[in-house]
């Protein structure tokens, strides 16, 4: 026990995952007072766990209809696990401690910057922290107060439901969380711009990630100005917006059960949306049950990516799905190193880059055998979309996890944990030491192809 204690105080990283399934289990407990629910009783102990994972884990998937099952204080717990989820319970643990004692102690700024971003130096992490609550304040306050104003007076709501309904879905859009206080998410919102903008707004600048918001804020626009982390996450962000968008609508455009009924300037506003909330949020404004086959693997495809490093977004990140391009890209062309940008990769990136893909691969297909065999009733591109949505923390779903039995739960919880903190983060969480290797093996050269 005591070594295990020592390993814990010499890497702090490994604190993460345990606060994250402390934070867990407390918004599960909350969430199965009486108090928490509309109906009399209390929720089961698996669908307040599945739900607390959703929230802290800012994915959006759930097993009860959020504005029917939850009563208010059940939302306000939602909502507040959100924010927490969103910027990493390390970080929020570091600010308290930092409101309460105005300084920060040497093994709270650790623990804050594992879940920061390795890149942060411990020396900035004070100022780094609150700009990160500052940002996230300001942009979900002005996306609250757009949201509210447009549900009073566009739609007649009172104003504490108004307020109420732009609060929670601001902090749901800038933190990711995909959760929504109504029944069909933003699907009566689909052709309503001062709904879907301000939402699509938040969504995306919490995708990007403090780092890239930091550096854009601080050296202004141009990509001379900016890192090579900020021009990838960038340039692959607009890529793969553009692209989701425009296979949207030309898969989409005549289908009866989402596009299809719609005029062809009403198809641009949905398309645009769920370009933008499948890499990030997880909130939908079409059925995503009747998409096309073909429209869910591409979203499945923009799921596993992901957002940003370092966001409140999940996947494998954009900035290692494009290093793995940049690299196949530089190897087909016969190039002794690759780079991006004109600035060269380096092996460390590349393998960790692999790494993370591989891992993610793995994980995604184990995950669809194991709830294959679990629930055969199941076709396997529901199966593949909804593990998928899990492990990248999306959120969104064919319509199946209301479905789930409760041994697919339990997996799907696992997964959006897992998916939450990292493969790599797992890992060396549960890893033992490090080890230093202080000689190299003679270069071999297997057959490959």
């Amino acid at each position: 026990m005591r070594d295990i204690i020592d390993g814990f105080a010499r890497h702090p990283i490994r604190i993460v995952p345990v606060g994250f399934a402390a934070a867990i289990l407390t918004v599960a407990g909350l969430l199965m007072l009486p108090i928490a629910q509309t109906a009399p009783g209390s929720t089961g102990w698996l669908d307040a766990l599945f739900t607390g994972t959703s929230a802290i884990t800012v994915t959006g998937l759930i097993t009860l209809d959020t504005p029917a099952h939850w009563s208010t204080f059940g939302e306000g717990v939602i909502m507040a696990a959100m924010q927490v989820g969103g910027l990493g319970i390390m970080t929020s643990a570091a600010f308290l401690g930092l409101l309460v004692s105005k300084r920060l102690g040497l093994r709270t700024r650790l623990m804050a910057q594992a879940e920061l971003h390795p890149t942060v130096e411990l020396g900035e992490l004070r100022g780094v922290i609150l700009r990160a609550f500052a940002i996230a304040g300001i942009v979900e306050f002005l996306v609250s107060i757009a949201l509210s104003l447009r549900f009073h007076f566009g739609y007649g709501m009172g104003r504490f439901e108004a307020f109420w309904q732009g609060l929670f879905h601001g902090v749901s859009a800038f933190n990711n969380g995909g959760f929504s206080l109504f029944s069909d998410s933003l699907m009566g919102f689909a052709h309503d711009p001062w709904i879907i903008a301000p939402v699509s707004a938040a969504a995306i600048l919490g995708g990007l990630g403090m780092p890239v918001i930091f550096e854009v804020t601080r050296r202004g626009w141009g990509r001379r100005k900016w890192t090579l982390h900020s021009k990838m996450t960038l340039t692959g962000t607009g890529i793969l917006f553009l692209g989701g968008w425009f296979v949207f609508l030309a898969f989409e455009w005549s289908n009866p059960g989402t596009l299809g009924p719609m005029g062809w300037h009403e198809k641009l506003l949905p398309s645009f949306f769920q370009s933008a909330m499948l890499r990030t949020t997880g909130f939908n404004s079409i059925d995503v049950g009747q998409m096309q086959e073909h429209s869910l693997l591409v979203s499945i495809v923009l799921m596993f990516i992901g957002g940003g490093a370092a966001s409140t977004a999940g996947g494998i990140k954009v900035t290692t799905f494009f290093v793995l391009l940049w690299v196949i890209w530089s190897e087909v062309r016969g190039e002794p190193d690759a780079s991006a940008f004109r600035t060269r990769l380096s092996g460390a990136v590349i393998r960790q880059s692999l790494t993370i893909a591989l891992v993610y691969v793995a994980l995604n297909a184990a995950a669809v055998m194991t709830l294959t065999a679990l629930q055969p009733e199941f076709s396997l591109h529901q199966t593949l979309f909804e593990v998928t949505s899990a492990l990248a923390t999306v959120g969104q779903s064919t319509g199946i996890t209301a479905d789930l039995n409760s041994v697919s739960k339990t997996l799907v919880t696992v997964l959006m944990f897992v998916g939450r903190i990292g493969p790599v983060l797992l890992a060396t969480a549960l890893a033992v030491r490090n080890r230093t290797r202080l000689y190299r093996y003679p270069e071999g050269r297997p057959l490959v192809g």
